[in-house]
């Protein structure tokens, strides 16, 4: 198991989640960690600051992408090549640089809603015209409307952003849908950008699949995006990688401007490197604690708050609160924060199909969780 930093500890941070309110506010939204480095990374990166270590990034090392590549052929069976990778700051530039390559102006980019609320911002920066295709919802699972997927390529749309694992609602695609998937977007001759970042925090017992290893379609036209800041808590260090397995993404990848790799941080990418070299005892344990964390919420909601539910997601630290059996309107982390004091993720951000939810952030210890419930419980 790993525990998290002291509150006394965590309230001396800078980041956005510890200075975005004030200390009597606690604070859950922004996909932050609680918990201390990975004893490596802390050490690679205390030796960095000791040698002065700190210029730019040189696009040459692949060190860093072999370390994702041994990474995931042990843990994913992919063979992805080192290659056929290219630097960037973080996921969302690895989003919009290949889009801007992939889509004409005004085109149509399908995103499944709710969903991580950049995307709604990050295909227009790119060019893009949104195309929502929400997620399929039979009350007990969600899943990818392929059919709704079919009928939006139809109609014009020419890319998909997929969201894999998907956040807010920690789904895991199988290589089932996966596989379909590609079939309908090699049939319409379109793209797919595949935002696998929070792929290394698939829970213990679930599979994930990596979307250009599910078939020879998905490889030639897919590129994925790929990073250890989610897995790490690397956010603000700025490092992530494109991915390409066929020809004709790889040269997207060499076609692009210098200053996309020398954008990236050399903290960052020595972070991923130790991370994926060196952290995955660490992460094992964290997955494990957060695994316990659902099971902590779960209990609490029970005991405390019967009229909220909860279904378990099979990756992420993020959990996705249907709050509309308490009957606080289509905004309840707005009630959460003034009246809880307690700060979520607004579900309305993640599309229209986030109306009466919001997402909690369970990286952190049990404590913490136990007092958001509390809080919650109060305000009722």
């Amino acid at each position: 198991m790993t525990s998290a930093d002291s509150m006394e500890t965590l309230r001396k941070r800078t980041s956005e989640k510890w200075r975005t309110h004030p200390d009597d506010v606690l604070p859950m939204f922004v996909a932050e960690m609680d918990f201390p480095l990975a004893p490596p990374i802390r050490a690679a990166l205390h030796a960095a600051l000791d040698a002065g270590d700190t210029g730019y990034v040189d696009p040459h090392d692949a060190s860093a992408a072999r370390a994702f590549a041994s990474y995931a052929s042990d843990v994913w069976n992919w063979d992805a090549n080192p290659e056929r990778m290219g630097y960037a700051t973080d996921v969302s530039v690895v989003i919009v640089e290949s889009l801007r390559r992939l889509i004409e102006p005004g085109d149509g980019v399908i995103i499944n809603p709710p969903i991580y609320p950049p995307f709604f911002e990050l295909v227009p920066e790119a060019g893009g015209r949104v195309v929502e295709v929400p997620l399929s919802d039979d009350g007990r699972q969600y899943s990818l409307d392929l059919d709704g997927i079919d009928r939006a390529f139809e109609k014009g749309a020419r890319a998909l952003l997929l969201c894999s694992p998907h956040n807010p609602v920690g789904l895991v695609h199988s290589r089932e849908t996966l596989t379909e998937l590609s079939r309908i977007v090699a049939r319409h001759d379109a793209v797919v950008v595949s935002d696998e970042i929070h792929a290394p925090l698939t829970h213990h017992g679930t599979t994930f699949t990596p979307y250009l290893t599910v078939s020879d379609e998905a490889r030639e036209h897919g590129i994925a995006a790929e990073s250890g800041s989610k897995a790490f808590n690397l956010a603000g260090l700025k490092s992530a990688l494109f991915v390409a397995e066929s020809d004709r993404m790889t040269d997207l990848i060499r076609g692009l401007p210098d200053e996309v790799d020398f954008r990236a941080g050399l903290l960052g990418l020595m972070a991923t490197r130790e991370g994926f070299t060196h952290g995955r005892e660490w992460l094992a344990a964290t997955i494990s604690t957060i695994e316990r964390n659902f099971t902590v919420l779960e209990q609490q909601l029970a005991e405390k708050l019967p009229h909220v539910t909860l279904r378990r997601p099979n990756a992420t630290y993020l959990a996705w609160l249907d709050l509309r059996g308490l009957g606080w309107g289509d905004d309840p982390a707005d009630r959460a924060l003034h009246h809880a004091k307690l700060a979520l993720s607004d579900g309305i951000s993640f599309g229209t199909e986030g109306r009466g939810f919001a997402r909690m952030n369970l990286a952190c210890a049990p404590d913490t969780i136990v007092e958001a419930i509390d809080r919650l419980a109060r305000a009722l």
